[in-house]
């Protein structure tokens, strides 16, 4: 069931309905099921594993929580761990360590079978993994109390707004809020759909436009020019961003109509003006995770300088396969990483205090932005292709290949609607930035007659521009 279809919108309706017609102590199981039948539209028999993974990190947090032995807690966190990360492993990542395991089995002149394993990978398992094992993990920290209510945390793993693609959540900001009387409220229910709209724009109107260009120059790097290339390049970068912040911004919308807030994905990372802002502005649910449950136990950054550094290399590297089975996702990866390293470089060599004293405030950060978005922009080349080599291809002849033709796309007309919705895109979050158009649930500083342009402006851009397209990028994650 995608969020941009009017199967979704049905859905939505009828169970937002139901859920305030209700009495409270059965909204939860009325959430429960509603999720279940969500992602069994997708594939029914993975449901199952879900039910595991809730099974698995329910009865570990119960088990820790109910001791102080600290063998007992470390043995059921363990537990909970390699379960659930090897469920994740195996659907996941199985195929890509027999391939990648194949040439060193027949370099040492030993036999090795090589066949895949006939797996489908299940859709959102990285995101609700994650999210379960946060659980269990703050559980074990006590960061958070043992839950008492099955079925309540079965729906925090499995709350449909976010359950295929997050944003990831911790059970201390998510799983507190299933135990509110939620009312229902008019202005929760506009400021929603108001977000799901703009979702929806950048998803139908500008994503899949994007890709139209993006798929048919990916699919054959070796026919275009190094200029086709760029422009490829370029469309995917805002690609991505919209098709994946528009998933987040309908799924935290269909939340906030229902009663329940979920926490902000992305922060207009284009306007970020080095690596590290970038990563405080994209995918911020997973950078966190990350951050809270990988980078501090490793020591973050109270340790020498060095040991940060492998601190560092080991969150991209991770951020890189956890994306997905493929050494372009870990080069993606690495590349990120040594951004932040040389940046790390460049700030005790104190670089920054150069081009605050060479240019003005405002055009030293519009430097830094756009030296982000070109080294951000060489890390898209990695993570859209298919192989480490193709990357390589496809940037040496960005590089170097600028005599043959530009390729303008199925229509200059598309492509060109396509720069423009681009440009939109920027000044609507060139004005989020300042503070005057709404970001997210702020007030807006326009007036009522320039809001309610921007509104019909919306909805006929979704329904006049607006194409069917299969899933999100990231459900393949």
């Amino acid at each position: 069931m995608l969020f941009n279809s009017f199967e979704y919108g049905a859905f939505l309706a009828g169970v937002v309905l139901i859920y305030f017609l209700l009495p409270y102590r059965f909204r939860i199981w009325l959430l429960l099921a509603a999720s279940y039948f969500f992602y069994m539209r997708w594939q029914w028999e993975y449901v199952f594993l879900i039910v595991a993974q809730t099974l698995v990190t329910y009865e570990a947090g119960r088990r820790i929580g109910a001791t102080e032995n600290p063998g007992v807690r470390r043995a059921w966190l363990a537990i909970a761990v390699t379960i659930s990360l090897g469920l994740l492993a195996y659907y996941k990542y199985a195929n890509f360590f027999i391939d990648s395991l194949a040439p060193v089995f027949h370099a040492a002149g030993l036999g090795y079978l090589e066949r895949h394993l006939d797996v489908i990978l299940p859709v959102g398992i990285s995101f609700y993994t994650f999210q379960a094992l946060s659980y269990t993990i703050d559980v074990y920290r006590r960061a958070h109390a043992t839950e008492g209510h099955l079925g309540r945390y079965a729906l925090y793993v499995a709350f449909f707004p976010q359950l295929v693609a997050g944003p990831i959540e911790r059970a201390t900001h998510l799983l507190d809020q299933f135990k509110r009387r939620n009312r229902f409220d008019v202005e929760r229910v506009i400021s929603g759909a108001k977000l799901i709209a703009w979702g929806l724009f950048k998803k139908v109107v500008i994503a899949d436009r994007l890709a139209i260009y993006v798929d048919r120059v990916y699919a054959s790097p070796e026919l275009w020019s190094g200029p086709t290339l760029l422009i490829a390049t370029f469309f995917f970068a805002f690609q991505i961003y919209c098709d994946f912040s528009g998933y987040s911004d309908i799924a935290i919308g269909s939340a906030r109509i229902l009663g329940y807030d979920l926490m902000r994905n992305f922060r207009r990372p284009y306007f970020a003006h080095s690596i590290t802002e970038f990563w405080k502005r994209w995918h911020i649910s997973l950078t966190n995770w990350f951050r809270l449950y990988v980078y501090y136990p490793l020591g973050g950054n109270r340790v020498p300088y060095r040991r940060w550094l492998f601190n560092v290399f080991v969150i991209f590297i991770l951020s890189g396969f956890w994306h997905g089975a493929n050494w372009t996702f870990i080069m993606w990866g690495v590349l990120h990483g040594s951004y932040y390293f040389v940046e790390s470089v460049g700030t005790r060599l104190r670089v920054g205090e150069f081009f605050e004293h060479s240019l003005t405030t405002y055009g030293a950060r519009f430097v830094g932005i756009l030296l982000t978005f070109v080294f951000v922009l060489i890390g898209w080349i990695f993570f859209r292709s298919t192989s480490v080599e193709q990357a390589f291809f496809i940037l040496e002849r960005i590089l170097t290949d600028w005599d043959g033709p530009i390729y303008l796309g199925p229509s200059q007309f598309t492509t060109m609607l396509s720069v423009l919705l681009i440009g939109t895109l920027i000044i609507v979050e060139f004005f989020q930035e300042k503070g005057y158009a709404a970001d997210y649930f702020s007030p807006s500083r326009f007036s009522t007659p320039t809001r309610w342009i921007g509104y019909v402006g919306l909805i006929l851009g979704i329904a006049m521009l607006g194409l069917s397209s299969d899933a999100f990028i990231y459900f393949q994650f």
